[in-house]
């Protein structure tokens, strides 16, 4: 009786997403990638100009209560969509760039564990109007404070399950999908907003928490799609339907990305908090002024996440299969890209500063302060793209480092060098120029660091 030996099945062929990002000419496949990126965070960028729209037309009280939120609300932001989403775009490329689709599988389902886990933090942290209060926030613009994050962060799994979600799909080249999640919930947004903050027919006017629960609702309904979408057969990463085996190799994994990834956007926002600090010892003018001026950011960082999503899925894959040099070549050309691009914009608005404080103010003071602010610090815009592009890129290449170093270096800058323009110079264009440099700092620093890096050196995120 004779018996034959089954030939070991081969692993199955790489998806056509991953194979672009494989064997696709750099240029083109990036821009490919990025471009629904992009127009998908300008969508969330609307949304932060639609709800200060929305709900300053209740008053003072409302407006100063939301901004006391503000920037807990952002820091959830980035820490779900940078952080942990990126971080969860970088190890489930590189899994199936390496050929390895079930391991891609159990990293995307212990990320959105991850993600539940860290939205119950903030649930049982920021939805404390003792926090608020400790921030300065009293009588009713503390009321008006903790009505918004009591909806909120109760809703904050949403935030974080829609934002992880959005990652694993990027992680598999389908930048397209998790754009139109954004933008489906942008445009969902746009309509409950209104209606759940004024009322209307049978509904109630809920004021501040109406913008809150908008939100929430509006981002549990996209990941709920995106969850399903994930979920169908065929999927190179198929959350539903596979068994969930929990590992604790996996948690390290991802946590081991993640922390260091959402560590540099908690020094990204202190290096802000810094300068807003030390810009208004000159003054209400000046702080109203730098707020209207550094607005401007809002539209470079869009560009930036937008190309620096594709860069941590391009090199994260690339690595995956093995193809440094290609990882690095992808790296270059897209944080070339956000540097032309960001050191266009930030070139224009310090030649015609005017015109981008004309559109926000009619006060001549505040239109001075603000285009000496561009003057300055626009010139280095181009810098500040730079490194935001270099970080997606390193997040892609695990080597979070150097990242890390060069947003303290920032942090750095700002905080002994601000004080040295304010208890020493005493001038606000000292500030602006020490904001410049820490913009020129970052960028330098980790492009130095990406050219001296070995990224075909074994370890980087395996």
């Amino acid at each position: 009786m004779s018996a034959t030996l089954a030939a070991p099945s081969a692993p199955p062929a790489p998806s056509a997403a991953t194979q672009r990002m494989l064997r696709g000419p750099v240029l083109p496949t990036l821009l490919r990638l990025a471009t629904p990126n992009v127009l998908g965070l300008f969508a969330n960028t609307i949304v932060i100009g639609f709800d200060g729209y929305i709900v300053g037309r209740l008053g003072a009280d409302a407006l100063a209560g939301v901004a006391v939120v503000l920037p807990l609300a952002m820091l959830m932001l980035q820490m779900s969509a940078g952080g942990l989403g990126g971080s969860t775009t970088a190890l489930v490329a590189r899994a199936l760039g390496a050929g390895d689709a079930p391991q891609a599988t159990r990293l995307a389902q212990h990320a959105l564990l991850v993600g539940l886990a860290a939205s119950l933090l903030f649930t049982l942290v920021a939805s404390s109007p003792t926090l608020y209060l400790a921030m300065g926030a009293r009588d009713r613009v503390l009321a008006q404070a903790s009505s918004y994050a009591a909806i909120l962060f109760s809703g904050a799994a949403a935030i974080w399950s829609v934002n992880v979600l959005a990652g694993i799909a990027r992680g598999a080249g389908h930048m397209g999908t998790a754009a139109l999640a954004l933008v489906g919930t942008t445009a969902l947004h746009l309509v409950l907003c209104p209606l759940l903050v004024f009322g209307a027919g049978p509904l109630p006017p809920l004021g501040v928490a109406g913008a809150a629960a908008s939100t929430v609702t509006c981002n549990a309904l996209s990941a709920l799609a995106l969850l399903a979408w994930l979920s169908r057969r065929g999927r190179p990463v198929r959350l539903l339907g596979p068994k969930w085996q929990l590992q604790r190799s996996a948690f390290g994994r991802i946590l081991g990305l993640a922390l260091p990834s959402s560590g540099s956007s908690v020094l990204s926002n202190a290096s802000i908090a810094l300068a807003t600090v030390y810009v208004g010892s000159f003054g209400s003018v000046a702080v109203a002024a730098y707020g209207i001026a550094a607005r401007l950011e809002y539209i470079l960082v869009p560009i930036a996440f937008g190309i620096g999503s594709a860069l941590t899925a391009m090199v994260a894959t690339n690595l995956g299969a093995h193809q440094a040099g290609r990882a690095k070549r992808v790296a270059w050309t897209g944080a070339g890209l956000v540097w032309a691009l960001t050191g266009l914009i930030g070139v224009a608005a310090a030649t015609w500063p005017q015109a981008w404080m004309a559109l926000f103010s009619t006060d001549p003071e505040v239109q001075a302060a603000g285009s000496a602010y561009l003057r300055i610090v626009g010139s280095c815009y181009g810098f500040f793209g730079l490194g935001l592009a270099l970080f997606f890129a390193s997040q892609g290449a695990g080597r979070l480092a150097w990242p890390l170093l060069a947003s303290t270096a920032r942090v750095l800058v700002v905080g002994i060098g601000g004080w040295i323009a304010v208890h020493v110079a005493g001038s606000p264009q000292a500030l602006y120029g020490v904001i410049a440099l820490s913009l020129l700092v970052m960028g330098v620093g980790l492009a130095t660091a990406t050219y001296l890096s070995n990224w075909a050196e074994r370890g980087a995120a395996s």
